[in-house]
């Protein structure tokens, strides 16, 4: 057998067989970029005490003595990866990443990459009451970890502090920690902020020599801080926004506690620190996870996204994800991932604006975000040809000095207002419908915009006054704006490009104007929507969603010019409502199998859909393009699907939550131009938690303009206890941008 001097005669082959490979190539004078590497932890050798060992045994091989270059970069890892996958991100060249593909247990990798990053009166418009529904229930989550990837978190918001309503102790089974770093010490995390760290190595990875700003979990950008105390910021009285939204604010679930991931730097942000993130927070014990971020363009297998949320999802870990904030046109959505909960952001039913008084008394109420509390009185108000077409700085900078304008209507008000930036006139008065004027922050003079409705009374008034004059007062919040809500017009829409066959969003939440915690010192504007639920599971938040706004008439779309009701690829189900989604009646349930069923009936091969399982455990022995989803999708190309009639069944299966025996029986609304059939259309159950199944038939052709036409299913009881409603969506497939 020969002498090894005590070295497992297996471990020396293996050393020697990564070193001969290493011998192909020299490494000291190859360029270097950060690769996240997918392994199969299964055919890790024997002797190797830990995947951590056995990783860095790979990336050691390549570290040879023809390194002579004394200003190249070594191969190093970055992260070890045991949570969200299995596998490394490391530094490489590409020859050395070509040897590492002949290594035994590699599976997959790829570059590192960039991403996209995407909250008083809120938990009210949702309906959350201290004393009645989902709070009370769920003993307003104290028990509850959320688990936020963003920018960091400022520890020292009222948002964060744990008086009053953290009555337990931390649980037992957290093994966070608060991590010392720049002006961030372990002192500053309590009952309510238990946990924060930050991960930076791949941001420094790609940008050898870089300086942070903030090293430690502080947040100097302004999201994560918005973002978590959204979701579970404390009681905080007397908050608003510079005088708008006067209250006592809170979080969704004020007594969750919140643990901060940072992975956003001002610096930029990459997938290898995204998913080290995930990764310990799941190691960590969170219950929920909340990212605003997406990977546009990328696969399911290589979406860090998609990859860490699978293995969240085996540990019975909801992860929600924002929809985007990139377009309202089809198709932008990311994170349209089967196994996460995807939100798309809506409006709410408070307005913040201005109250003008003209001379002659008449008092109209317009839309402003000006961030002063003043007032402008009895000014000289002016209209005419001359100045009122506001589309040039050259216009309203030779109006009289001290004077408001009254501009002429227009689609694009935001181009007029930059006109009036940095020049003599007081202020002006805009007339549009752009419902979001306001969505992105404050302005910096005085304005105020009216309805195409009111113009009228003011216009005449204007040209009919000898002296006409106004006096303009901000600073006015109002509640019970009408309708409410609508869908943001920047909240992009599905079908998404990486995996169209499931129906996303699922469910939207409010996601404009929300007042939350922010830094000081760090300009606010809009940020996306991620709101938490986290005793609810997705069946249930999609079947109890409402589609309705305060008018009882369909949601709307602030996206679309004519602000026609909003199709399911925009508003999901409908507005969230968590009350309701204590008790469903039925869900549709789904395993980690299931979802492998459904990639497996994709192209994928078997190492990418490895590269999201992390194990060879799962198997494809009954591929299926169908998924036990609550929402239906039939989709078409436009290029050919025109005139054939098309024909997709998908096969469900309902498990009774309800109080014992019931009886479901189901009505349908077709979309436009189909057909849809349900059998059986009755479904009935003896007990709780038995299953039954239906099968439900759309037939339908495509539209040459790729028009979307959408409908529902119901079932309902007799009595309408229980209404589960799914949406059913005919779409043209969009092309991955």
């Amino acid at each position: 057998m020969g002498i090894n001097c005590g070295v497992p005669l297996p471990y020396i082959l293996y050393v020697l067989q990564t070193f001969l490979l290493a011998l192909h190539f020299n490494t000291s004078l190859a360029e270097r970029s950060t690769y996240i590497v997918h392994m199969d932890k299964s055919l890790m050798p024997k002797f190797f005490t830990s995947h951590q060992h056995w990783y860095s045994s790979i990336v050691d091989s390549f570290k040879t003595e023809t390194q002579t270059d004394s200003h190249s970069f070594s191969p190093s890892i970055l992260y070890t990866y045991d949570n969200a996958f299995h596998g490394f991100s490391a530094v490489l060249s590409i020859d050395e990443l070509e040897t590492l593909k002949k290594s035994p247990g590699f599976v997959s990798a790829y570059n590192d990459k960039t991403f996209t990053l995407d909250t008083t009166h809120t938990s009210d418009f949702l309906s959350l009451n201290p004393s009645t529904g989902l709070l009370p229930a769920s003993n307003h989550e104290e028990d509850i970890v959320i688990g936020v990837i963003d920018t960091g978190v400022w520890p020292e918001s009222e948002s964060f502090k744990d008086d009053g309503v953290m009555t337990k102790d931390i649980p037992a089974r957290w093994n966070g920690t608060c991590e010392v770093g720049q002006e961030f010490n372990a002192s500053l995390c309590n009952k309510k902020l238990i946990g924060a760290r930050y991960f930076n190595k791949g941001i420094m990875a790609a940008n050898p020599g870089v300086t942070l700003s903030m090293n430690s979990a502080r947040d100097s950008e302004g999201h994560g801080t918005h973002t978590s105390s959204t979701a579970a910021g404390n009681f905080v009285n007397g908050a608003s926004y510079f005088g708008y939204a006067n209250g006592t604010a809170s979080g969704v679930a004020p007594r969750s506690r919140v643990a901060m991931y940072k992975v956003i730097w001002d610096e930029g942000h990459y997938a290898s620190d995204v998913l080290a993130g995930i990764d310990q927070a799941i190691a960590d014990g969170v219950d929920v996870i909340s990212l605003s971020m997406g990977f546009d363009g990328a696969p399911l297998y290589e979406d860090p996204i998609a990859i860490a949320s699978f293995a969240a999802m085996e540990k019975n870990v909801v992860v929600s994800t924002s929809a985007g904030n990139d377009d309202p046109g089809l198709g932008w959505l990311h994170n349209g991932i089967p196994w996460v909960l995807t939100v798309a952001a809506g409006t709410i039913d408070r307005s913040f604006g201005g109250i003008l008084t003209l001379g002659n008394g008449l008092t109209i109420t317009g839309s402003s975000l000006l961030l002063e509390n003043a007032i402008v009185e009895k000014v000289p108000l002016v209209y005419n040809k001359t100045f009122s077409v506001c589309n040039s700085t050259k216009v309203p900078s030779n109006a009289p000095e001290g004077v408001i304008i009254l501009c002429d209507e227009s689609d694009d008000i935001r181009f007029q207002i930059s006109q009036f930036i940095g020049i003599h006139v007081l202020g002006a008065i805009f007339i549009g419908k752009d419902p979001e004027i306001f969505d992105e922050g404050g302005v910096t003079f005085p304005l105020v915009v009216v309805s195409p409705d009111d113009a009228s009374a003011l216009i005449k008034y204007a040209t009919s006054s000898d002296e006409p004059s106004v006096t303009m007062k901000f600073q006015q919040t109002f509640l019970g704006t009408k309708p409410a809500p609508a869908v943001a017009s920047y909240t992009s829409r599905g079908p998404s490009p990486a995996y169209p066959g499931i129906m996303k969003p699922d469910i939207m939440a409010p996601g404009s104007l929300v007042l939350a915690a922010w830094p000081p010192k760090v300009a606010a504007a809009r940020v996306g929507s991620d709101v938490i639920f986290s005793t609810a599971i997705r069946s249930a938040m999609v079947t109890t969603a409402n589609p309705l706004d305060n008018t009882l008439n369909p949601i709307r779309d602030n996206g679309d010019h004519n602000f026609n009701p909003a199709s399911p690829l925009a508003v999901g189900a409908g507005q969230v409502d968590p009350n309701r989604a204590l008790e469903p009646g039925l869900i549709y349930d789904a395993t980690p199998q299931d979802y492998v069923n459904r990639l497996c009936s994709t192209n994928f091969t078997a190492k990418q859909i490895l590269a999201i399982t992390r194990s060879p455990a799962y198997d494809c022995f009954n591929p299926s393009s169908d998924l036990n989803y609550p929402s239906f999708i039939a989709l078409y190309d436009r290029r050919h699907d025109t005139k054939k009639l098309k024909v997709q069944k998908f096969q469900r299966t309902v498990t009774n939550v309800g109080h014992g025996a019931a009886t479901y029986k189901a009505s349908v609304i077709a979309p436009q131009g189909s057909k849809v059939t349900v059998s059986p259309d009755t479904l009935f159950f003896s007990e709780k938690y038995e299953k039954q199944s239906y099968t439900l038939t759309i037939s339908y052709k495509g539209k040459k303009k790729g028009n979307v036409s959408f409908g529902e299913i119901v079932w309902a009881v007799v009595d309408l206890k229980y209404m589960v409603r799914s949406p059913i969506v005919v779409s043209p497939l969009v092309s991955v941008s």
